[in-house]
């Protein structure tokens, strides 16, 4: 698997990097060459973030973690990625041959702290439907503010496609804008 480091804000020693390397290697053994970590490191306040994105079969996970030892955020990071590959037990082991890695990893950990429950049938409880209004993105935020809801979806005025605009964790707002 493919790791890239990289540091916003602070520098990122060898030293540094190979004891996250070391930590990144459970996931290697269990997935080889196929994916990618990326893992960003940046200061807040006191505290190191630290994220990790990992990319494998079109599929992405990522994790943030925060605390004063960036180790510390590493393994804290690692481990709701691990959380994340758990909540999808269920689903990978229904498709085995599209995720052998990953299949064999759940298998040889044997699954102690997972539940096996019954999906629901139908996973959308509620539907909305609405007319979209073209729109700035500043006007598309100040709805957003005024409806106090995390996200927006409108036609962009100037673009003429569709947009989401959303809060994002650090108070400041983000702009999807897909392709199609």
């Amino acid at each position: 698997m493919k790791i890239t480091t990289q540091g916003n804000g602070i520098k990122i020693g060898t030293r540094l990097e190979g004891k996250i390397a070391d930590k990144m290697s459970k996931f290697d053994k269990f997935f080889g060459d196929e994916g990618s970590l990326n893992v960003r490191i940046r200061p807040e306040g006191s505290k190191m973030v630290v994220e990790i994105t990992m990319k494998l079969d079109g599929k992405i996970y990522r994790a943030e973690a925060r605390d004063e030892d960036i180790l510390t955020a590493v393994d804290r990071t690692v481990d709701k990625l691990e959380s994340q590959i758990r909540r999808q037990k269920t689903k990978f082991l229904k498709r085995k041959k599209d995720f052998p890695g990953i299949v064999s990893y759940l298998e040889e950990d044997g699954g102690a702290d997972f539940d096996f429950d019954e999906e629901p049938v139908d996973k959308i409880t509620r539907r909305k439907q609405f007319a979209l209004r073209p729109m700035t993105t500043e006007d598309a935020i100040l709805q957003l503010e005024m409806l106090g809801h995390d996200f927006f979806v409108y036609l962009d005025s100037d673009t003429n496609a569709v947009c989401i605009v959303y809060k994002r964790k650090d108070g400041g707002y983000g702009l999807l804008e897909p392709e199609y």
